[in-house]
């Protein structure tokens, strides 16, 4: 799942301080537009009423590469979670990928793949995204959920599959034996830091499940609303408008690039060309910031 982050770092390097820094000013006053209430009738509904189109974005790489990798956005109906939508993309890393920074290589390109929908089909817009990655429960209070949804001006979740140990959150004894106590998908226990704010909530997806989902609020949403929702959306252990967004990248990357199975090619370049994918096969993952 790292492998393509871990190629792209090793070949860019890190960026300068000054950049950095930058980037971290930007996240701050971003962050300061961030709401985590609830801004719409559906979300104050115990049965979602009024809710009828979930997103999901996921960022796919090509296998041993690094810098080629598919942006893909699905939007399914609610709650029957059946795909209405789908649009696969391509994209070239422009430099090297920071753990915490990571939305500045990424965001640009999926606010691209959501304004080509409100553009063309406004009528299949999701009234909220799932995205890959964290929200608020980040480095900096600013994860890839937020920096979406700020963008897009979309209630946005995020959801991960590992924790992300900051604010002296970690994947301790302690931490797993509240894992193991989550008997019933739907159950969950809050992620409190050591500041004492809770960053996000622990999800068990399914009764039978043994790992937890990580969801943040990334905007306009509450986290107890995002937490309901999330568990709304997965069929068994997987979250809906993920997956779908997950398998529709492989087959698009081998039409693209010529990929063959799991075999990399170097990146040809290519980089934000619109196209759709309809053959759902497995992909590799990008990591969860």
């Amino acid at each position: 799942m790292m492998e393509g982050r871990a190629v792209a770092q090793k070949a860019a390097g890190r960026p300068p301080e000054e950049t950095l820094s930058l980037w971290k000013l930007e996240q701050a006053l971003l962050k300061t537009l961030v709401v985590d209430r609830n801004t719409e009738a559906w979300q104050r509904d115990p049965a979602f009423s009024g809710l009828q189109r979930v997103g999901g974005v996921y960022v796919s790489f090509v296998k041993g590469d690094g810098v080629s990798a598919c942006v893909s956005l699905v939007v399914l109906s609610y709650p029957e979670l059946e795909v209405m939508y789908e649009d696969c993309r391509m994209m070239s890393l422009t430099g090297p990928c920071v753990s915490g920074f990571l939305a500045f290589q990424e965001v640009p390109f999926l606010v691209d793949v959501v304004q080509w929908l409100r553009q063309k089909e406004p009528r299949l817009m999701p009234q909220v995204l799932f995205v890959d990655g964290n929200g608020v429960l980040h480095h900096r209070g600013f994860g890839v959920a937020c920096h979406l949804g700020v963008h897009t001006y979309l209630s946005s979740i995020g959801v991960a599959k590992k924790l992300l140990q900051v604010d002296r959150l970690e994947n301790n004894a302690l931490h797993k034996e509240k894992i193991r106590l989550l008997k019933a998908g739907g159950d969950s226990f809050p992620l409190m830091g050591g500041s004492g704010t809770i960053l996000g909530m622990a999800l068990k997806s399914h009764d039978h499940g043994t790992k937890p989902l990580y969801v943040s609020v990334g905007h306009k949403m509450s986290l107890e609303a995002a937490v309901r929702l999330s568990h709304g959306c997965c069929k068994f252990q997987i979250l809906e408008p993920l997956h779908q967004a997950d398998i529709r990248s492989p087959d698009y990357i081998r039409r693209t690039l010529g990929v063959q199975g799991s075999t990399a090619l170097r990146p040809k370049g290519a980089r934000r060309h619109r196209g759709q994918s309809h053959a759902p096969k497995e992909s590799q993952k990008s990591p969860q910031i």
